[in-house]
C-alpha cells in the first residue's frame, strides 16, 4: 500500500474509531453522566496507553552513543486536556437534540475550520501555508453539510 493510501485509510479509520467512542461515550454518559464517562473512557485509554508503552519500550533500540534524548516540552503533554473536554462534550451533545450525527458533523466542521487556521498561521509547528480559495470552499461545504444535518435531524 502506497504512503498516501495508508494515509487516507488511517485518517478513515481515525475517524470511524472517533464516532464510535463517541456513541459508547455517549451511551455510558446517558447512563451515568458525561464526567463519569469521561473518567471511564480516559481510565481504559489509561491502562491501553501503559500496555502498548510497555509492550513497545522492549522493541525500541538503543539510544546510539553521542544521541541526546530529546525531550517535549512539558507543556505539550497538556493535549489530554482537549482531549477530555472532547469526550465530556461530546456526550452531553450527543445525548442532546444534535444527536450523533449532528454532534460529529458539527466537530468535523470545528476541525476543518481550526486545522485551516492552524495551517495558515503555523500554530502547533505545523508548517504554514495559504489558504486558498479550495480550502475556504471545503470549509463551506462542511459547514453548509453539518448545517444541513442538524436542521434535518430536527
Amino acid at each position: 500500500m502506497s504512503g498516501r493510501a495508508l494515509d487516507w485509510s488511517l485518517s478513515i479509520a481515525g475517524g470511524v474509531l472517533l464516532t464510535l467512542m463517541t456513541q459508547a461515550n455517549a451511551v455510558l454518559a446517558g447512563h451515568t453522566d458525561a464526567l463519569y464517562a469521561s473518567w471511564a473512557a480516559h481510565a481504559i485509554g489509561a491502562v491501553v496507553a501503559s500496555i502498548l508503552v510497555l509492550a513497545l519500550a522492549r522493541r525500541a533500540p538503543a539510544t546510539a552513543p553521542g544521541q541526546g534524548e530529546h525531550r517535549a516540552p512539558l507543556w505539550y503533554y497538556l493535549g489530554g486536556i482537549p482531549g477530555a473536554l472532547v469526550v465530556v462534550l461530546s456526550a452531553v451533545a450527543v445525548n442532546s437534540e444534535l444527536a450523533l450525527a449532528g454532534t460529529i458533523a458539527l466537530m468535523l466542521t470545528g476541525q476543518v475550520l481550526f486545522g485551516t487556521v492552524s495551517d495558515h498561521l503555523g500554530l502547533l509547528h505545523t508548517p504554514r501555508r495559504q489558504v486558498t480559495r479550495m480550502d475556504l470552499a471545503v470549509a463551506g461545504c462542511v459547514l453548509a453539510g453539518s448545517v444541513l444535518i442538524v436542521i434535518g435531524g430536527a
